[in-house]
């Protein structure tokens, strides 16, 4: 791959997104990145403050469902490549309110391809690299792994959108001949992730003194991946991946999210100096989800044998630099929870 190429990151202001951004800025010096994102509840651009005057990098600020927008994005940075990850992502929001899904993860995604499609002369020199979720996959039994060869069977609004995104995807490579690369990755953990998601809400919960609201029974599992570890898995993928392949992406780390709530209370305790076993009690459990899929769980075998990437990080190291980082940045979360979240926060999780 030749240096000097302008990589849009769609998305890059966002939890996953910013992970992305700050390893490729950091990383290839060579190539301007470009962090394109709407800037909703989700994104944020403290996320990025350490990179944001980076020679490599520039953020514009726009929506991939606006046509016009990324064709004037496209023209003034001669975008050469996407790594694309701007997705609504919330399975909850996804039941409540399913057609902002629609228009976002599949419209938007396609808006993106037919913008690539009208700007690239020769679409086997660019790549679109588009990011996805095992969640498109649907639910597993007690054993058994998603490969890349399981069915699409998804149960969420979100993982219906992401499904289609990606069969749009593969469609431009099959009709159109586009470079792609898709990959399926499990659950992140890590750094600015927001405070919706069941690790960091956990976190804020926990030391707020608030409930631990677990759905159903809390035996769902769910595989854990280091945030750092799917960027590094994203960089081999995109440097490295084969024209039109599809790569599963995963923690090799299954756990039960009553387990995983547990581990977080322990090591939470022991960070805030708190009696064992005390934050443990904050726990509750609540109405499950609807169509809450019952497991998830990733085989990584093709990335690791064709571009030799694994996990970096053991999960116990992981989750007590994830708690280590929420309690240290008890600001960052506040100054997220803002706006139209807060409502929407306090009616679905501050029970």
């Amino acid at each position: 791959m030749p240096l000097g190429r302008n990589i849009l990151i769609t998305g890059g202001a966002g939890f996953i997104g910013s992970h992305v951004v700050r390893h490729f800025v950091n990383k290839y010096a060579e190539d301007t990145i470009i962090n394109f994102d709407k800037l909703t509840y989700a994104g944020n651009l403290e996320n990025l403050k350490d990179v944001e005057h980076a020679n490599n990098y520039r953020f514009v600020k726009g929506d991939i469902c606006n046509t016009e927008e990324l064709n004037r994005l496209f023209e003034k940075f001669e975008i050469t490549d996407v790594i694309h990850l701007a997705a609504e992502s919330h399975v909850d929001r996804s039941i409540s309110g399913p057609m902002e899904f629609v228009t976002t993860n599949v419209v938007g995604t396609v808006n993106l391809l037919n913008t690539c499609k009208a700007h690239w002369k020769n679409l086997e020199n660019h790549v679109f690299y588009h990011v996805s979720t095992d969640e498109v996959y649907g639910s597993l039994g007690d054993e058994g792994l998603f490969t890349e060869e399981t069915a699409y069977d998804p149960r969420s609004p979100y993982s219906a959108s992401k499904a289609s995104s990606d069969h749009f995807v593969r469609a431009y490579h099959h009709t159109y001949g586009l470079n792609i690369r898709i990959s399926n990755c499990s659950n992140n953990y890590g750094s600015y992730q927001f405070p919706e998601k069941l690790i960091p809400l956990m976190i804020h919960n926990a030391v707020e003194g608030k409930e631990l609201p677990i759905y159903g029974d809390g035996k769902n599992i769910r595989d854990w991946l280091w945030v750092e570890d799917h960027a590094s898995a994203i960089d081999v993928i995109f440097h490295r991946g084969a024209k039109g392949e599809t790569y599963n992406v995963g923690g090799l780390n299954e756990w039960t999210n009553i387990d995983l709530v547990e581990q977080l209370c322990t090591i939470i305790d022991q960070q805030l100096n708190r009696p064992e076993g005390s934050t443990k009690k904050q726990i509750t459990f609540v109405k499950d989800r609807a169509g809450h899929d019952r497991r998830y769980a990733i085989n990584a075998d093709k990335l690791a044998t064709d571009l030799g990437w694994q996990p970096s990080i053991q999960f116990a190291e992981g989750l007590r630099k994830t708690v280590d980082w929420y309690l240290h940045h008890q600001d960052w979360i506040e100054k997220v929870i803002t706006g139209d979240y807060k409502a929407y926060y306090a009616a679905h999780y501050n029970r």
